[in-house]
């Protein structure tokens, strides 16, 4: 008699494959659910600014907190959300963690005074961080090893998407039910992951954890130290409003003195929040510094974008948020595909490729708008964003692949902290770069030919940081390889 198992059609799937498959998909969804969250958090609060402030009866710069409340709270706690899920476990933190923004989404759509909503935007930020750190870390335990450049290519496809629907669901909803509906659709939203998130995703924790006392496995100190620095370094850069003053000066220094303290306490403390040792990796410090340097640029697309195309271009409003929501739109096209490259090139190839397409696509936005106009804005945009997302998806897979279990998280948290200063470093200083080489610091009102050469300008510099980019990328993976050679001998 034949073997019934060696015979097996192969037409037929493994019952026992489609029993791994299945939960694995539904826990990728959930984690993809979780990145969409974060990412809309940011997104669709932007375009309610102009009716907050109206609501409340306060001056625009008040009502600029709403925002930047959850910018800096998700930018202060990202590494230690990470450090966190190390410690207790990354499920039960992303568990409590999509509870939690829901709460906070409840709180921000019944607030009753502005003041009130910073605050359960700040919560909802804290939230945030924990979602970004964490989703990361646990695709790594969802998926096989040869699918995680995919899944991770999926997690940039929902941030892009967060980051495209925002405005367009935002406005739908202001101009419907109110601006408190913006706040309140993502409660169901957060419960639904909740409960995906309960059902599906791995319950493997960390092989090291807390045997005793919190203080046996967390860092307090080194929490507390690396929050206020990072949020000195915040304030330092988007206080102002573009204009460096002495309090400017006195945060930034106070954060140059607290990174000195963070260093000092992380060296003294038994379960540091980061371990320094960590940090002498070539390859992991010139990931977070690749992954910096293109957020700060991918950033001067959405700070100088808009005042391109409505002053130099002669654009109305409508047509600016058309064509400002093109990039998001190619970015959550190509996030999967990048995703796949990576998994068929490998990371270093997606690396190496995806910060080529973001150099080229940097100098394209530096010539092609300004001959060409709305179609060559469009085709150097259609030229950096893919490029983007396969970075993203390289530099992620490359970074997490090799990470101790226990690390996971706080070194998830490390790649969002990057991506964060990037962006707030590419909103100050990019913003300034504009402003300078258009010669104006009211860019509403600037002469179009002021604002382009200003456009000109900026995107000549992101091409030139992203050249130092792949520079610092090509002389570690010699160096890897090098030493890689010395092994062997």
């Amino acid at each position: 008699m034949k073997s019934l198992t060696a015979d097996a059609d192969p037409a037929v799937p493994d019952p026992a494959v489609q029993r791994r498959t299945a939960p694995a998909r539904w826990a990728l969804f959930s984690l993809a659910l979780s990145m969409l969250l974060s990412s809309l958090g940011v997104s669709i609060a932007n375009v309610a600014l102009p009716t907050l402030a109206q609501a409340f009866s306060v001056p625009f710069h008040q009502v600029q907190w709403v925002v930047l409340a959850y910018l800096l709270a998700s930018t202060v706690l990202i590494v230690s959300a990470g450090r966190m899920g190390d410690v207790w476990g990354h499920r039960r933190v992303l568990l409590a963690g999509i509870l939690l923004f829901t709460l906070a989404s409840l709180l921000c759509g019944v607030a009753p005074t502005l003041g009130t909503l910073i605050a359960a935007r700040a919560l909802q930020g804290l939230a945030a961080a924990i979602l970004m750190a964490l989703t990361v870390v646990l695709v790594r335990q969802a998926v096989p090893p040869e699918k995680t450049g995919s899944a991770m290519g999926l997690l940039g496809t929902m941030s892009a998407v967060g980051t495209a629907l925002g405005p367009s669901l935002g406005g739908f909803l202001i101009a419907g039910p109110g601006w408190r509906a913006i706040f309140l659709i993502m409660v169901p939203l957060g419960l639904l992951n909740a409960v995906l998130a309960q059902r599906s995703l791995p319950r493997r924790e960390p092989a090291t954890g807390l045997a005793g006392p919190v203080g046996q496995g967390f860092d307090a100190w080194g929490t507390l130290v690396l929050g206020l620095t990072l949020a000195a370094y915040a304030l330092a850069v988007t206080t102002g409003g573009g204009h460096w003053g002495r309090l400017n000066t006195a945060l930034l220094f106070s954060a140059c003195l607290g990174a000195g303290l963070f260093v000092w306490v992380q060296a003294r403390v038994a379960s540091p929040l980061i371990r320094l040792a960590a940090l002498r990796d070539a390859s992991l410090r010139a990931s977070l510094g690749t992954n910096a340097l293109v957020s700060t640029v991918m950033m001067a697309t959405l700070v100088v974008g808009p005042f391109f195309l409505a002053r130099a271009l002669g654009l109305n409003p409508v047509l600016v948020g058309i064509v400002m929501s093109i990039g998001p739109l190619v970015s959550a096209l190509s996030g999967v595909p990048a995703g796949r490259l990576v998994d068929r090139w490998g990371a270093p190839g997606g690396v190496a490729t995806g910060l080529v397409a973001l150099a080229a696509g940097a100098f394209a936005l530096s010539v092609l708008p300004a001959l060409f106009g709305v179609a060559g804005y469009v085709a150097a945009i259609a030229l950096l964003t893919p490029g983007y997302q396969l970075f993203q998806a390289a530099n992620n897979t490359a970074v997490m692949m090799n990470v101790p279990a226990d690390q996971r998280g706080v070194i998830s948290g490390l790649l969002s902290l990057s991506r964060n200063l990037g962006l707030i470093t590419g909103a100050s200083v990019m913003g300034a770069v504009f402003a300078w080489a258009a010669a104006s610091h009211d860019m509403g009102t600037a002469p179009p030919d002021a604002v382009a050469t200003g456009m000109r300008t900026t995107f000549v510099v992101a091409g030139v940081l992203m050249i130092a980019a792949l520079a610092i990328f090509a002389a570690t993976a010699r160096r890897a390889v090098r030493d890689t050679r010395q092994g062997a001998r």
